[in-house]
């Protein structure tokens, strides 16, 4: 996709991106809003006594590291939070407590933070001392009983002298080794001396394990370092950031959708599509234009020096060029489905031709849904379906002049239970062979190609064919389907004009309406074009009028 498509779908859809992304700041600042304000708070506690000791080991700090671990996962278990809840009143809800206290650790540090949110500064305070507390007191619990405890102080205090004895014989075995000569000997001290080595590391082992239990060595010790102060000011809702993500989420999904649309939407939206989807030059392109009824579409009578009856002129020059190798006699209208205009170009163009001094006929071969009787204002008791029937009258008695200088119009007439068998007949033929010694041009309005074989019939019968299409309606599978119906047929096709194109930017395309008086006078300032649109009824789905 190119820049210039890119940029022209996210104009297109601007109104979408900027909805999306006002409702969901909105909502988020709403939400945000009716969302209590949230207080936080923190007590500090610490593992150990390592820091009052003069020469801490490493063994110390790595010790109460595992042991902040353990305490964190501890903090977030029943014992801590139910006795948490009991002490401070509501026992009963002692869960919500684990969406509300989270606990950190101090890398590489014997810190231990628990950290505690509340919609309540004081009730947040009340909770993370207490929650410290019970901490302390759950490990307490777990610490050795009386009786226990002084079996365990007796084997602590029997292995001190073991291992003094211990080392002292080791260093007497160590003077010995030194003075040995013999093999025998020295390996006998040897091995002495690794047996004493490895009973002095067991006992210092076991002697740290008592310490562990006893907790006397400064580790295995829980202390509160910084109590909880009271919150002076909310943390949360973050607003602003909220507020901010959601209309970034709201914008993505506006231009998300916008592209999908899009990418979706396989409608003609420029003479380029037209062009790419039937392989047919682009004679023309009609902007859109207000119309409240069928009898208010003939622009090119009401508004002859609008831009809309230029472009028309523009067609019809185009027609004539594209014609060069014959003359264009009989010109046939039709388009891939209903409802794109093709009646309405079908009259405006007739109008054209007629205003270029040309002697026209314009021929409403719609005998489904005619409306030319409509646009000019006509009646249609007899028309095309009696100039078949009856081949004997003179033409003159079908032809009606709809008071365009040099245009004349023959109308459907009553509907027949067999168009398609009517077209394609000899009589037909023999009607456009007469009609052709009435004008100088035969302008056909005829049904949709797709939906009935009407024009397809008529098609093989003409100079020249124009398919219609609407801009933003029809689908270019339609289109290019439509053109190679009509190429099975062998119908002469000159060429394709995009009808109703959205009026872009200043300048393209000026609107004129009548005053009071009369006089015609142009909106040239596109902010009278804006307001304008009162004067300008929108067209339901079902008047076949265009715009």
């Amino acid at each position: 996709m190119e820049l210039r498509h890119i940029l022209a779908t996210l104009w297109k859809w601007a109104w979408l991106i900027v909805l999306a992304t006002a409702v969901a700041a909105v909502s988020s600042w709403l939400a945000v809003r009716a969302e209590p304000a949230i207080y936080q708070t923190s007590t500090t506690l610490m593992i150990g006594h390592t820091i009052q000791q003069v020469a801490p080991s490493s063994a110390d700090f790595y010790t109460s590291e595992r042991l902040a671990q353990t305490y964190a996962e501890l903090i977030q278990r029943e014992p801590v939070l139910k006795g948490t809840a009991a002490a401070l009143g509501f026992e009963d809800q002692w869960r919500r407590l684990r969406e509300q206290v989270s606990v950190h650790l101090v890398a590489g540090t014997q810190l231990l933070e628990i950290r505690v949110t509340d919609t309540s500064p004081a009730r947040a305070k009340r909770i993370a001392d207490e929650i410290a507390h019970q901490l302390m007191a759950t490990v307490e619990q777990a610490r050795p009983q009386d009786s226990y405890r002084r079996f365990i102080e007796e084997q602590a205090a029997s292995l001190p002298p073991k291992i003094e004895a211990a080392q002292q014989e080791i260093g007497t075995l160590e003077a010995e080794l030194a003075q040995a000569f013999s093999a025998r000997q020295i390996q006998d001290l040897q091995t002495r001396i690794n047996t004493l080595d490895q009973q002095v590391n067991d006992w210092q082992a076991t002697f740290a394990q008592y310490q562990l239990l006893l907790g006397d060595t400064g580790v295995n010790v829980l202390t509160v370092i910084e109590e909880a102060p009271l919150p002076t000011g909310p943390v949360g809702p973050q607003g602003l950031l909220r507020v901010a993500l959601a209309a970034a989420i709201g914008l993505a999904l506006a231009v998300a959708a916008a592209f999908l649309i899009e990418y979706l939407d396989d409608t003609l939206k420029s003479s380029e599509d037209l062009e790419a989807a039937t392989g047919l030059t682009t004679l023309g392109a009609i902007s859109r234009f207000p119309g409240e009824s069928p009898a208010d579409v003939l622009i090119t009578v009401d508004q002859p020096k609008s831009q809309v009856s230029e472009a028309y002129r523009s067609l019809r020059t185009s027609l004539r060029f594209s014609a060069l190798d014959r003359p264009l006699r009989t010109l046939l209208l039709t388009s891939p489905d209903a409802l794109e205009g093709k009646s309405t170009m079908a009259a405006n163009l007739a109008v054209a031709m007629a205003q270029d001094g040309k002697s026209v006929v314009l021929i409403d071969a719609d005998l489904r849904r005619p409306m030319q009787h409509k646009i000019f204002q006509l009646p249609n008791r007899q028309g095309l379906t009696h100039a078949l029937l009856d081949g004997a009258q003179a033409l003159d008695a079908y032809l009606q002049d709809p008071a365009v200088p040099r245009l004349r119009v023959l109308t459907s007439g009553p509907l027949p239970p067999n168009p398609s068998e009517l077209l394609g007949s000899q009589s037909m033929r023999r009607l456009i062979e007469r009609l052709r010694s009435q004008a100088d041009v035969l302008v056909f309005d005829t049904p949709p190609v797709l939906p009935v074989t009407d024009a397809a019939v008529l098609a093989a019968q003409v100079d020249g064919v124009l398919v219609v299409a609407e801009a933003g309606q029809t689908r270019r599978t339609a289109a290019r389907r439509a053109v190679e119906k009509l190429r099975t047929v062998g119908a002469p096709l000159l060429g394709a004009a995009l009808n109703r194109v959205p009026v872009r930017g200043r300048g393209e395309y000026d609107y004129y309406y009548y005053a009071s008086g009369g006089a015609e006078r142009p909106l040239r300032r596109p902010w009278l074009q804006r307001l304008a649109w009162w004067r300008q009824p929108l067209r339901s789905r079902d008047d076949p009028a265009p715009r």
